[in-house]
């Protein structure tokens, strides 16, 4: 693939992820975050792929790179979703009755 053609795909991809993140409601980037780590893991496998082609060592050095981005990307990604879902999940007290943590009513 021709380097021009690369940058410009590369530009055009910013342009849109920033607009999708500043379009998106609040209530709605839990579920697209996880889409998001969805799409990292086929990251991963394409830097896998990469790394292994052994073209060049730039190319390996590159891949390995990537692979390791996109595993913290991958798993900060989830440990994060993870924080955000138990944020609105209820606690339940040992009573047995529910409480709902985010506005503090029983």
């Amino acid at each position: 693939m021709p380097f021009l053609v690369a940058l410009t795909l590369f530009v055009i991809a910013g342009f849109l992820g920033v607009e999708l993140i500043t379009k998106v409601p609040p209530t709605l980037h839990t579920p697209l975050m996880s889409g998001s780590n969805a799409i990292s893991g086929i990251t991963l496998v394409g830097a896998l792929v990469a790394a292994g082609t052994d073209h060049t060592t730039l190319t390996t050095v590159l891949g390995f790179v990537a692979v390791t981005l996109a595993v913290v990307n991958v798993v900060g990604g989830f440990l994060v979703t993870d924080r955000m879902l138990k944020m609105f999940s209820s606690r339940r007290r040992p009573g047995g009755d529910e409480r709902d943590d985010r506005q503090g009513r029983s």
